[in-house]
């Protein structure tokens, strides 16, 4: 007879569509059973009745838009729950079946294994460019990441997505848990964290998540800055790994396969896409010589500077 953990679903929300009325529905329905779903949601104006009554184990928490932080809010959910493993989603991630919790905790077999993320597949309304990059970061092959691996993956050793990953509470909590104020980036953080702890992070390909990005090149502009934000601000975890050399081989290999795939003509938006990530980036490695006014133009989150002054 299979001995379940108790698992605990964490799912932050700011305005919440059927898509993810249709996510929680299928975490309901795993063969692997999920004890609760804490979802925390930051605007109830727009709440979808639909989600309070679908069950006892849905419990809804309502806070302030101002309240919310990428870490904080995730470690408030950490906080609530009383299980042994943590799975954190984000609202726009959608379980392929009912397979994906339990192919999540296969995982943990392994003892020193802390965390846990699952592939994400490409919508099927995603471009030729969305669907090679979701390739490129999600392969279809599992690994098993350590320290050890770092002279060959370098910053890849310490990726790891909260779109939808899990956590053993017990390595989460020694480690301090998530950042309580950071502006982006907290899974990373926290994987980097897990790694020169002496664990390991699973990539589970078998754990499936329907999840892509439809961004303009303003948005990974910004996106990119924050990422390179919090890059700046934890140099225990990044100082000394550079990020620009995978960046890099992403855009050759894109390239690349539009040419294979006869879409020469996509490789102007890739080429407009990749600079605007570079730029973001770059601009955020130095955001501290950049005044106030321009960091705000650059953030994809304001209200992260705004809640405390910063130099």
């Amino acid at each position: 007879m299979t001995e379940f953990k108790i698992v605990d679903v964490i799912l932050p929300v700011c305005l919440p569509d059927e898509r993810t009325v249709q996510s929680v529905k299928r975490l309901l329905k795993q063969s692997y059973p999920v004890n609760r779903i804490y979802i925390i949601n930051t605007d109830k104006g727009m709440f979808p009745r639909e989600l309070e009554t679908l069950s006892e184990r849905v419990h809804i928490t309502h806070i302030r838009p101002e309240q919310f932080d990428h870490g904080g809010t995730r470690h408030q959910g950490a906080m609530m729950s009383h299980a042994e493993f943590l799975i954190y989603m984000t609202q726009d991630a959608l379980p392929v079946n009912e397979k994906l919790v339990e192919n999540l905790m296969a995982a943990f077999q392994d003892e020193r294994v802390g965390a846990a993320y699952a592939r994400q597949l490409p919508s099927g309304d995603s471009g030729s460019i969305e669907r090679f990059t979701r390739t490129f970061n999600y392969p279809p092959e599992s690994r098993v990441k350590s320290e050890a691996d770092l002279p060959e993956l370098g910053i890849k050793t310490y990726f790891c997505s909260n779109a939808c990953a899990a956590y053993r509470k017990a390595v989460y909590m020694s480690l301090g848990g998530f950042e309580s104020r950071t502006i982006f980036n907290e899974d990373m953080i926290m994987a980097g964290r897990i790694v020169q702890s002496g664990f390991k992070i699973a990539y589970t390909a078998e754990a499936q998540v329907i999840h892509s990005h439809h961004d303009g090149c303003f948005k990974l502009f910004k996106r990119n800055f924050d990422l390179a934000v919090s890059q700046v601000e934890h140099p225990e975890i990044f100082e000394g790994i550079r990020s620009e050399t995978e960046g890099i081989r992403l855009v050759k290999l894109t390239a690349a396969y539009l040419l294979k795939a006869g879409k020469p003509w996509e490789i102007i938006p890739l080429i407009l896409q990749s600079g605007s990530k570079y730029a973001g980036y770059r601009l955020g490695q130095n955001y501290r010589r950049l005044p106030g006014w321009l960091v705000l133009r650059c953030t994809l989150n304001p209200g992260y500077w705004k809640r405390e002054e910063r130099k």
